[in-house]
């Protein structure tokens, strides 16, 4: 059962980029246009998707899924609406190691200094990755701070 849904997950996502990828020209395999690249790792996905939900149905397995961890869901989803609201204002270094602070936190079993270190590991991370190397024009550190 998990890979039937697993599967199907898959197909919708990639039926979602193929859908959205229609909207934009597709060029010709020499010259790509913006929507090839999107048709073409959608297609992917859904086929992959396909095959997981083919070979969860083969299989029969079921398995019974454990209690939701809230803390996990709580913490995530309170990172994804933090950085959201907070990069522009903020800037993103320091929404960046809240969002990681706070996604490190989401486990029980992550010791304080273990959250600090990868909390700092990742900023560093995120920072030289996007803001460095991809040149995503981002402040930084955000008017809210004074910078």
């Amino acid at each position: 059962m998990p890979d039937v849904l697993a599967g199907a997950i898959f197909v919708l996502i990639g039926g979602a980029f193929v859908v959205g990828s229609l909207g934009y020209e597709l060029g010709t395999p020499l010259r790509m246009g913006p929507g090839a690249f999107p048709l073409l790792v959608g297609a992917i996905v859904a086929v992959l998707g396909l095959a997981i939900v083919v070979k969860g149905l083969i299989a029969g397995e079921v398995v019974a899924f454990g209690p939701i961890p809230w803390r996990a869901v709580v913490f995530v989803v309170l990172a994804l609406l933090f950085f959201g609201f907070t990069v522009r204002g903020l800037g993103f270094v320091p929404t960046s190691a809240v969002t990681a602070l706070l996604t490190t936190l989401a486990s029980s079993r992550v010791r304080p200094l273990m959250a600090v270190a990868v909390t700092a590991g990742l900023t560093v991370a995120s920072t030289l990755i996007f803001v460095v190397g991809l040149q995503l024009r981002i402040p930084l550190w955000g008017p809210w701070l004074g910078f």
